[in-house]
């Protein structure tokens, strides 16, 4: 059995940053994940996109951002239990918990952070009949890697912000983007809005409103589709690659059924202390958290995260005082004694 003094469900990069908060308190974390590396949708799903709403890195890769974390973390050894999905949690007497994996590994720890981002999620998928047969085949749900579309024509179908950020980035990949959307409004940032109207104006983005793609055609690989406008109108494409980004579907999945308060497919919390769910001892941030006026960015899973790892250690130490105060120093200390060399930084020293 795996003991630990916070077991955090989730290794995206609030799961991350937990492990370095709950480092400066000299916790001990361990983070089970069902994907087999941590990053969470930033490694699984878009490595490659850039973030630009993360503090201090004006445009940052999402794969990247993870190799920071997993850098940011190593002075505190943190334990991995990867490609396992956390199936049933027990409360001893004692208020601590055994979480238990699909896969049998049981993790004991008196606090538990469920940090699942959207938890386990699905793509939504076009209802086109004929769509499964070129699924690896030129229809993508997701994009890995950019590289995969340069020098090809590329159709993305969406109107979020996935549809236009990608649109946006691939028009300097592709030879050829169409983006084809049902509606002529978007519902994405109005920057990311005005963006692909410029691209189009200058013809690195080909506009399609008013339109849904309603056929895909080839023998063995994607070769074109059919675009259909709201008036009837259907248009043949020839194009290497389909891209629908309609979003993401996401499900709780075992964890909606470990007796949390939940409200839309997320996990109710008291956001005016410490981010605890209903069960004391269970803690929920980032994505996975609902509450009122809760924004569902990485920078606000960070802050929870801050925030919680406080309350786990009065909660771990409830007669153990500690002073708080911010000092400049060359290193951090490690768990077993020996400082670890890491650039000159502000972080919370605790005596």
């Amino acid at each position: 059995m795996i003991k630990t003094d916070i077991l955090i469900i989730g290794a995206g990069p609030t799961g991350l940053f937990t492990v370095f908060e709950a480092g400066l308190l000299k916790l001990k974390t361990h983070l089970i994940d069902a994907l087999p590396q941590p990053g969470g949708q930033c490694s699984e799903i878009y490595p490659k996109k850039p973030i630009y709403d993360i503090p201090g890195f004006p445009e940052v890769l999402a794969g990247d951002l993870v190799d920071n974390l997993m850098e940011q973390i190593k002075p505190f050894s943190p334990g991995f239990t990867l490609g396992e999905r956390a199936e049933t949690i027990e409360k001893l007497e004692d208020g601590s918990f055994i979480v238990t994996t699909n896969k049998g590994t049981q993790h004991h720890a008196p606090v538990v952070a469920i940090a699942g981002g959207l938890g386990s999620f699905e793509p939504r998928k076009p209802p086109i009949p004929n769509i499964a047969n070129y699924e690896d085949k030129g229809v993508s749900y997701i994009i890995r890697d950019p590289e995969v579309y340069r020098g090809k024509k590329v159709v993305i179908a969406g109107g979020g912000d996935s549809a236009l950020d990608w649109s946006i980035f691939l028009a300097d990949v592709a030879s050829e983007v169409v983006l084809v959307h049902r509606r002529n409004e978007f519902r994405g940032a109005l920057d990311s809005v005005e963006k692909v109207g410029e691209l189009s104006k200058l013809g690195k983005i080909e506009l399609m409103t008013e339109a849904q793609v309603t056929a895909l055609h080839g023998n063995n690989e994607l070769q074109g589709l059919t675009i259909k406008y709201n008036n009837g109108e259907e248009v043949l494409r020839e194009t290497d690659h389909f891209i629908p980004l309609f979003g993401l579907s996401p499900k709780l999945g075992p964890i909606g059924d470990w007796g949390l308060e939940i409200e839309k497919n997320a996990i109710k919390v008291d956001n005016s202390y410490d981010y605890a769910t209903n069960i004391p001892g269970i803690y929920a941030i980032g994505d996975v958290n609902t509450y009122p006026g809760k924004l569902k960015l990485i920078l606000s899973g960070f802050h929870e995260a801050a925030i919680m790892c406080q309350s786990a250690y009065q909660r771990i130490y409830p007669d153990k005082k500690y002073v708080m105060k911010y000092t400049t120093v060359g290193g951090i200390q490690g768990f077993d004694g020996t400082v670890k060399e890491a650039k000159k930084e502000v972080i919370r020293s605790i005596n």
